[in-house]
């Protein structure tokens, strides 16, 4: 008498199913973020003097160098406000106080608002306000050609 099998009831495809089971990825844990081997509430801890070793070297040497006045005023304001806060100063290089905040930075034409996440520490603000865009040709005008005067005005 032919025993009929129903697709993975037999020991074998149970084990199989185990296996492949066992094997299967679990769901991903993200990856803390780390600066230069600080955790990011390491590094907003520290002060400025423990964060510029941990800096590129242009931007270590802007802030030895100190901040002018327009810069100081930018920092200040952005600590004490909640809101996005809108500035010229592109050249400000975004320290781990930054974090989690919005800034308005502005590219020439508009105010571009960027929100500070941790991979963007000891970059410039202008990096993520850009000052050009890329230039989007569609076909030729009217007129533009001696053959344009025959393309249908539809």
């Amino acid at each position: 008498m032919a025993r009929k099998v129903v697709r993975g009831s037999t020991p074998k495809a149970a084990r199989r199913k185990a296996r492949k089971k066992k094997g299967a990825i679990a769901a991903r844990r993200k990856k803390e973020f780390t600066f230069r081997g600080f955790t990011l509430e390491e590094l907003q801890k520290m002060s400025l003097e423990e964060v510029l070793p941990l800096l590129p070297a242009r931007a270590r040497r802007s802030y030895s160098r100190g901040l002018n006045t327009e810069e100081q005023a930018f920092i200040d304001r952005l600590m004490s406000s909640d809101k996005p806060v809108r500035t010229h100063r592109r050249a400000i290089v975004i320290l781990p106080s930054f974090v989690g905040k919005n800034i308005a930075i502005y590219n020439g034409k508009e105010y571009k608002e960027v929100e500070i996440k941790p991979e963007m520490i000891g970059h410039y603000l202008g990096e993520y306000s850009l000052t050009r865009n890329s230039v989007k040709h569609s076909g030729p005008g009217v007129g533009a050609t001696k053959s344009s005067k025959f393309m249908p005005l539809k």
